[in-house]
């Protein structure tokens, strides 16, 4: 038997070296900056393509506050080799990819970016490459998809320049599976019954994650009662309440991740709570969700494969982000963008500068910097499958955890602070609680 203050030292041990290994990188940046001698001092636009208004308007709020706030600290630091950051923002209105597309094409061609970074879009996932690709510059994003992965591996030369820094969305079905079964083999969670029923959306991402869900259910003891789909935004559950409360399943899993629809279906499942253990997929770690959600929001479990982790490094981060921007502001979401400029420009420091739109040589120069760097952000470690161009995933692709960004579980214990994370190790601070509705 492993003993526990031993384990507890060693958890303590690699959180500690992990908070190192971040302020190393900072003092890099810093140490070669005051030794480079800037050829340009024109600025280095960062191009960001953010879905400012419509459903996906929360997240590309705070994408941009990440932005903002990265490139304050990289300016601080004296930029990259010499040269400051400036950020330009195009609207893609939470819309497909001809106005994804649109939007990128205008940060390149009229703005002259030379690196575009995103949160994730809501298109097929394909617009933005194509445009890197077009431009020769560098494109980062969190779309979370596989579809990202298959064109990297389609044409490698071609979508040299494109990086997913999060893992695909193929994990969060078998991982959220995984974790019910440990949940429930350890004794933390005895559910009423093994059914499972799948609330999922008219997304891609939503949809690949609820098929997962559903394909692999049975090698883990369960049955899936319900698969059920809606549209986007969504704000009447009724329809879909009266299926789960005419079979009452021991689990609810909603992979469809708008915060503003996830909370709409908590209000309304507290009306007449059912011994269902509730599971959202990424919408419920926004801020924005436990506002409109209020108190209906308290035992509600999520899953983000990027998040801020509540480790030295993310808690730093989490703090001043929030002293930043307020209260209400979700360093969930920033901290995706905020991650990705800090490492572009470690890796356009490394590669000797930015390339400019259409310099080919120095942008694949960074973007083999990329490929091949380690960068441990707030949401833990971003190393690069050089096949895919996705971002290691821990513990589904390693067992090291300073080689992976974790999926992440977490369950919200109050209706004003973020969930604390249960699952996976050394990063859970908290245990898994049973919600206040059930009734036994």
């Amino acid at each position: 038997m492993t003993d526990k203050k031993s384990t507890n030292t060693s958890r303590r041990g690699f959180l500690k070296k992990a908070g190192a290994g971040g302020a190393g990188s900072v003092a890099l940046l810093a140490g070669m900056n005051q030794s480079a001698v800037a050829q340009s001092t024109d600025p280095i636009v960062v191009g960001a393509p953010l879905p400012m208004t419509g459903g996906a308007a929360a997240d590309g709020i705070e994408f941009r506050r990440g932005l903002e706030m990265a490139v304050e600290e990289i300016n601080g630091l004296g930029g990259i080799l010499g040269r400051p950051l400036e950020l330009v923002v195009e609207d893609t209105e939470s819309k497909g990819d001809d106005v994804i597309g649109s939007a990128g094409r205008r940060l390149v061609d009229r703005s002259n970016a030379s690196v575009l970074i995103a949160g994730y879009n809501l298109g097929s996932g394909a617009a933005l490459p194509g445009v890197a690709a077009d431009a020769s510059v560098v494109y980062m994003h969190a779309d979370t998809l596989v579809a990202h992965n298959e064109l990297i591996r389609s044409d490698p030369e071609t979508y040299y320049g494109s990086f997913q820094y999060d893992p695909a969305e193929i994990y969060y079905g078998i991982g959220y599976l995984k974790f019910m079964r440990n949940l429930i083999d350890s004794g933390q969670f005895t559910p009423a019954n093994n059914k499972i029923a799948v609330i999922t959306g008219p997304i891609a991402y939503s949809i690949n994650i609820a098929n997962a869900i559903r394909e692999s259910a049975s090698e883990y003891g369960f049955e899936v009662s319900l698969f059920e789909s809606v549209q986007a935004p969504t704000s009447e559950w009724g329809p879909t309440m009266a299926k789960l409360r005419e079979d009452p399943p021991g689990m609810i899993a909603i992979t469809h991740f708008f915060p503003q629809d996830q909370a709409q279906f908590m209000l309304q499942f507290m009306n007449d709570p059912m011994d269902s253990l509730v599971y959202m997929q990424y919408g419920a770690s926004l801020a924005a969700f436990r506002d409109i959600a209020g108190a209906a929001s308290e035992g509600v479990l999520y899953a983000t494969v990027i998040g801020a982790l509540q480790d030295e490094i993310g808690q730093k981060f989490s703090s001043d982000y929030i002293a930043r921007f307020g209260d209400n502001a979700s360093p969930n979401s920033g901290g995706q963008t905020y991650s990705a400029l800090h490492a572009y420009a470690m890796a356009a420091a490394l590669a000797g500068g930015a390339g400019a739109p259409y310099e080919e040589e120095q942008n694949r120069k960074v973007a083999d910097r990329l490929r091949t760097m380690i960068y441990r952000s707030p949401m833990g470690a971003m190393r690069i499958d050089p096949e895919t161009q996705s971002a290691y995933c821990y513990p589904a692709e390693t067992d090291d955890p300073s080689l992976g960004m974790p999926h992440i579980f977490s369950q919200i214990k109050s209706q004003t602070e973020t969930g604390p994370i249960i699952s996976p190790a050394p990063y859970d601070v908290a245990t898994f609680e049973l919600p206040s509705w059930f009734k036994s």
